[in-house]
């Protein structure tokens, strides 16, 4: 589960969202529409695991990002920023695609050890007040035999390839996770 504090944020995740995409070649500036967002939880419940699906134009972009406490170290050219946290505090930013660990959760979506997180929004003392509906949908497909795919990852050593997207439109794979959301679907991983 992925737990949401009521907080104010500064800047606001559109304006990182923006600040991301205006910052890396792949990307560009434009009016930003937030489409809507997924999470994975982290196993050891540090960091927050946030994929955006967002439109710039004509382009659908997918933009994993994860919020750390801390600096990741050796990471520095995947901060996009920090924000402040009306809850937690100062937290630091990171292009997820440059984060081993939201790398990790998409390994384990993609071989089906992983879900996305339920989203439980929380009090100042950290009860739950109210189970979020989610705004992206992820779903695993797969196009061959579950025994084969299991038999290829076993098989296979740790460095298993896959591929998440930036933008949504042409990614395929044997195995895919896809993203739905009002008005739309994407593949945003394949294996």
């Amino acid at each position: 589960m992925a737990i949401i504090h009521r907080a104010e944020l500064s800047p606001s995740k559109p304006e990182i969202l923006q600040e991301l995409l205006s910052s890396r070649s792949w990307g560009e500036s434009g009016e930003l529409e937030v489409i809507g967002a997924y999470r994975f939880d982290d196993p050891e419940g540090e960091v927050g695991i946030e994929c955006h699906v967002v439109r710039v134009g004509e382009t659908i972009y997918h933009l994993p990002l994860t919020y750390r406490g801390t600096p990741l170290e050796g990471a520095e050219e995947s901060l996009v920023g920090t924000m402040q946290h009306s809850v937690l505090g100062e937290r630091h930013i990171y292009d997820g695609l440059g984060d081993e660990l939201a790398l990790d959760c998409f390994r384990r979506a993609l071989e089906g050890e992983q879900e996305q997180a339920e989203l439980q929004i929380v009090d100042a003392e950290g009860a739950v007040v109210e189970i979020r509906p989610q705004s992206v949908i992820l779903r695993r497909e797969v196009d061959v035999e579950a025994s084969e795919v299991e038999d290829a990852l076993d098989s296979a050593d740790e460095d298993v390839t896959f591929i998440v997207a930036r933008t949504l439109g042409d990614l395929d794979g044997a195995v895919r996770l896809v993203a739905s959301w009002d008005g739309g679907e994407g593949v945003v991983a394949a294996l």
